[in-house]
C-alpha cells in the first residue's frame, strides 16, 4: 500500500519558507510527515502548518532519510551542499536558487509554460525554479508566444523589498517608522536609503554593464522556451515597495499580432488575471498582486513604433514570493503528486 509523502522544506524560516507552509495547508497538498529545515540556530523553532505544530531541525544530509519531495529555500550555498544529498536519500529537489538553473541536466520549470518536462523525468532528481523575475513575465508572455513566436522581449522591472528576502522587508518597513519618528535611516541590507527611492537591482554587474537579474532574464528564457535565438534585454532595479514585483515588457513578434487577440489569449491564459481599464486607469498595481496566485496583466496596447502590428506593449505584478518563488515550486509538486512521482509503498 502507499502513504502520502514526506515534504521537507529547507530554509523554513525565511520568507518563501513561511509561504511554502501557507500554500501546503491553503491548497491541501497531501503529506504525512512536514520535515522543516534551517540553520542550525533556528533549530528547535516551532512552527505551524494548520494544526500541524512542527520543530525546526537544523538542515543535514541525514535529514533527508525517507524524504520524498525536499523544497530548498535557503540560498545558493545550501543548496549546492545538501541538494544532491536529498536526492541521494530518493528524494525529488525542487531548489529556489540560481544553484542549478542553468545545468543542462536540470530542467527550469513554469508549470504553466513547460510542465511536460516533469513528464520526462524518470527518477528523483533537482528541478530548479526560475528566477521570480522570470516566471513573471512567461506566465504572462508565453501564451502569446505560443500564438505567434516572439523574436525580442525587453523588460523593466521594478522590483519589491521581498526579492531580497525577509530582511529587506524589515529594513523597508523600519525606513518608514524611522522617516516618521525623524531618525537616522537603518542601511544594513541595501547600504543605502530604500524609502523613497529606486535603485539599481542589488546583484553583481558584469563587465558588460548587465547584473545577474537582468543575464538571469535572458538566459532562463532562452531555456525554458528552448529558443537559443529568442532575443531579450532587461534593466532590473528596487522599487520601494514591500511585495510584488512589475514589469514593463515590450515585444517583437514574428508577425501579425493585433491587440485584440492578445486580449483573448490572456483572458483564456492559466495563471493571468487581465487587470486593464483604461477608463477608470485601473492597471496592475503590486499592491492588488500581493497574495496572489495570479500574475496581472495590463497596459495592453499597440507599440505604433513597430511595424505591420509586430509589437505589443505590457505591464504585468506578480507576487514575488507567492509565484515568484513558493507556488511555483508547490505546483511542479503537485504535478508530481498527480502523477504518482511521489507514492512510496508501505509493508502491512
Amino acid at each position: 500500500m502507499s502513504r502520502d509523502p514526506v515534504i521537507a522544506i529547507v530554509g523554513a524560516t525565511g520568507a518563501v519558507g513561511v509561504e511554502f507552509l501557507e500554500l501546503i495547508e491553503r491548497r491541501g497538498v497531501r503529506c504525512s510527515e512536514l520535515r522543516l529545515l534551517a540553520s542550525a540556530r533556528s533549530a528547535g523553532t516551532i512552527m505551524r502548518c494548520g494544526a500541524r505544530e512542527c520543530t525546526v531541525h537544523e538542515a543535514t544530509p541525514e535529514a533527508f532519510e525517507g524524504v520524498d519531495v525536499a523544497l530548498f529555500s535557503a540560498g545558493k550555498g545550501v543548496s549546492k551542499a545538501l541538494a544532491p544529498a536529498a536526492v541521494r536519500a530518493g528524494a525529488w529537489v525542487v531548489d529556489n536558487s540560481s544553484a542549478f538553473r542553468m545545468d543542462e541536466v536540470v530542467p527550469l520549470v513554469v508549470p504553466e509554460v513547460n510542465a511536460h518536462e516533469l513528464d520526462a523525468l524518470g527518477a528523483p532528481c533537482i528541478i530548479a525554479n526560475p528566477n521570480c523575475s522570470t516566471i513573471i513575465a512567461l506566465v504572462a508572455v508565453t501564451p502569446l508566444h505560443r500564438a505567434v513566436r516572439i523574436e525580442r522581449m525587453v523588460v523593466s522591472t521594478y522590483q519589491a523589498a521581498s526579492g531580497a528576502g525577509a530582511a529587506a522587508m524589515r529594513e523597508l518597513e523600519g525606513q518608514a517608522r524611522e522617516f516618521a519618528d525623524g531618525r537616522e535611516y537603518t542601511t544594513d541590507v541595501f547600504g543605502r536609503q530604500y524609502l523613497f527611492n529606486v535603485f539599481s537591482h542589488n546583484s553583481a554587474v558584469g563587465a558588460d554593464g548587465y547584473n545577474e537579474e537582468e543575464r538571469k532574464l535572458l538566459l532562463e528564457t532562452r531555456k525554458i522556451w528552448a529558443d537559443p535565438s529568442v532575443r531579450v534585454t532587461a534593466t532590473c532595479v528596487r522599487v520601494p515597495v514591500l511585495r510584488a514585483h512589475c514589469e514593463a515588457i515590450n515585444l517583437t513578434f514574428a508577425g501579425d499580432m493585433p491587440e485584440s487577440r492578445v486580449r483573448e489569449l490572456l483572458a483564456a491564459a492559466p495563471g493571468v488575471q487581465v487587470v486593464d481599464d483604461r477608463a477608470a486607469n485601473r492597471f496592475p498595481e503590486p499592491i492588488d498582486a500581493a497574495g496572489k496566485d495570479d500574475v496581472l496583466v495590463g497596459r495592453i496596447r499597440q507599440d505604433w513604433s513597430q511595424p505591420d502590428r509586430r509589437g505589443i506593449d505590457l505591464f504585468v505584478a506578480g507576487d514575488q514570493i507567492r509565484k515568484g518563488a513558493a507556488l511555483n515550486a508547490i505546483q511542479i509538486t503537485e504535478h508530481l503528486l498527480a502523477a504518482g512521482r511521489l507514492a512510496r509503498t508501505t509493508v502491512g
